[in-house]
């Protein structure tokens, strides 16, 4: 039997890797690659070292993974030292993944790297999406009172992405952003309608003669094919509905090129794993103290500062006030009797047995990376401790309302939030029994909006935490500082999510005739 070779994957804006993740690990039979990353480019110094470390992975073809990169997570050895064992898969990487920023000062370096590392590809695949901060929702309530926000180069870089496309022609394309690109203006012009129609004709976008060239437009997640008049919600994927254990709403549109008479299917609808049983066989860390001195007994002490009657006092009739304050009351005297701030310990595979799971999971790791909590203010650990309980009794998180008022942080807008009219929800646990709500890039700021379920840990998401929400690899290590891991983990795609759009794009690329 033939063995037919893996399409190329041009992966730009690529991040930490989640969209190429998603590309490479599709599999035809057992072993062999559908696609492989030719060239994935990225900007950030720590995106990028990521992106190299697993491109660098990705070049043992064929092999498992080799020992020296356990030996890594390890930290027998530096990753220094792990490229200099193996030199022709580090300089393979230096082929693949480059550090380079797209715009007009670098059109013609990536012109030509694109050029040489398709060679005379025919079918080969084009992804990946513009940075999205100034698409956001909460990106653009921040910047409203800029001057310069409608100027941000970050609503324009799209274009960057029409300048490939029209160089290179793909057969078929994937462009992700973010759910606020859909209420985005500039000008007061929506700025998808502009997306969708630079995308249809786009060298008339750049004011170039069409010459020809152009794409269809398809939704990954509704069955009729839209246009540029059609809906632009039709390209929302909502990632809970297709396996991911997490709330994330992102805009995917399909571009296929006119010549070519294939369309794509779609996603097929699954049932997500909850938190818990993404998250909830990971080792019992606590919370750090950031001011003061940090010890167990001293954790401890603040969260005792909890009084349950105090509480029930102040809740003041609460529909759920006794519940809470009894939980609280039994479980303030039961913590553990030790808990560390970090724990390297690999679990056992989790018990569900569900494809999203199965992808995380390395039966050969031996360390767990990323799993150390950060320090929160005293008052903050109460304030989390408070809001799991309040969680493990309702079901629900906690609205700045229902927090007593000893537990209020001290913003001039927080009888705004109480009311309801603005960010109501800063402190929000995520619910064990349910997908996790969006993980976002904000984590990376503070862990107020990413709280985990048990009070007994007191503390906000680790980043390993996050990365099984997003369901990248256990095996998936994420390089720089800790701020750094968590942006790069909440601005990724998805891997289990981007391995099913691999699946949709393989099925038109095989459908796609030798003479495209």
């Amino acid at each position: 039997m033939t063995r037919k070779a893996a399409y190329p994957v041009v992966d730009v804006f690529a991040g930490p890797g989640g969209l190429g993740e998603g590309f490479s690990s599709l599999k035809r039979g057992k072993k062999d690659a559908c696609f492989k990353s030719v060239v994935s480019i990225e900007q950030d110094e720590y995106a990028h070292k990521t992106l190299f470390l697993r491109h660098f992975l990705r070049s043992f073809s064929g092999r498992d993974i080799p020992e020296d990169y356990y030996r890594y997570l390890n930290r027998q050895i530096t990753l220094d030292e792990l490229y200099q064992l193996h030199p022709n898969h580090a300089r393979d990487a230096e082929q693949s993944a480059v550090r380079v920023s797209l715009g007009p000062n670098n059109h013609e370096c990536v012109r030509s790297l694109i050029s040489s590392r398709l060679g005379d590809s025919k079918k080969w695949a084009l992804v990946g999406g513009p940075p999205c901060q100034a698409y956001s929702l909460v990106g653009r309530s921040r910047m409203m009172g800029d001057p310069g926000f409608e100027q941000d180069e970050r609503h324009f870089l799209y274009k960057e992405y029409l300048r490939i496309i029209i160089e290179h022609a793909p057969p078929v394309f994937v462009m992700e952003n973010v759910k606020g690109l859909l209420s985005a203006k500039v000008k007061g012009e929506l700025v998808i309608n502009r997306i969708i129609a630079d995308l249809t004709a786009p060298k008339d976008a750049l004011g170039m003669s069409a010459n020809g060239l152009g794409y269809k437009l398809y939704s990954l997640s509704e069955d009729e094919a839209p246009g540029i008049e059609a809906d632009p919600r039709m390209f929302l994927v909502r990632a809970e509905e297709y396996g991911v254990p997490q709330a994330r709403h992102r805009m995917f549109i399909v571009g296929i090129r006119k010549d070519i008479n294939v369309s794509p299917g779609r996603l097929r609808r699954q049932r997500p794993p909850t938190v818990q049983q993404t998250i909830g066989n990971l080792p019992r860390i606590r919370s750090g103290i950031s001011r003061g001195k940090d010890s167990y007994d001293n954790w401890r002490r603040e969260i005792g500062g909890l009084n349950p009657a105090d509480v029930r006092k102040e809740m003041n009739g609460h529909r759920y006030a006794r519940d809470i304050t009894d939980l609280m009351s039994s479980d303030l005297i039961q913590f553990p009797k030790i808990l560390m701030k970090s724990s390297s310990k690999y679990p056992s595979q989790p018990r569900m047995r569900h494809d999203a799971l199965v992808s995380i999971y390395d039966p050969n790791l031996n360390v767990l990376d990323g799993h150390e909590s950060r320090s929160h203010m005293p008052s903050d650990l109460r304030r989390y401790a408070f809001a799991s309980f309040f969680a493990s009794v309702t079901g629900k998180s906690p609205k700045l309302a229902d927090f007593p008022r000893s537990l209020l942080p001290a913003h001039a807008n927080v009888d705004q939030g109480r009311a309801g009219k603005m960010f109501s929800d800063r402190f929000r646990v995520q619910i064990p029994d349910r997908p996790s709500t969006t993980v976002t890039s904000h984590i990376s700021k503070d862990g107020h909006y990413f709280i985990h379920f048990d009070p007994k840990q007191c503390r906000s998401m680790t980043v390993r935490e996050a990365a099984r929400l997003q369901t990248f690899p256990d095996n998936y290590r994420f390089e720089g500082p800790r701020t750094a891991q968590y942006h790069q983990v909440g601005n990724a795609v998805p891997p289990f999510l981007a391995r099913q759009i691999a699946e949709i794009i393989a099925d038109v690329l095989d459908s796609m005739g030798e003479n495209s």
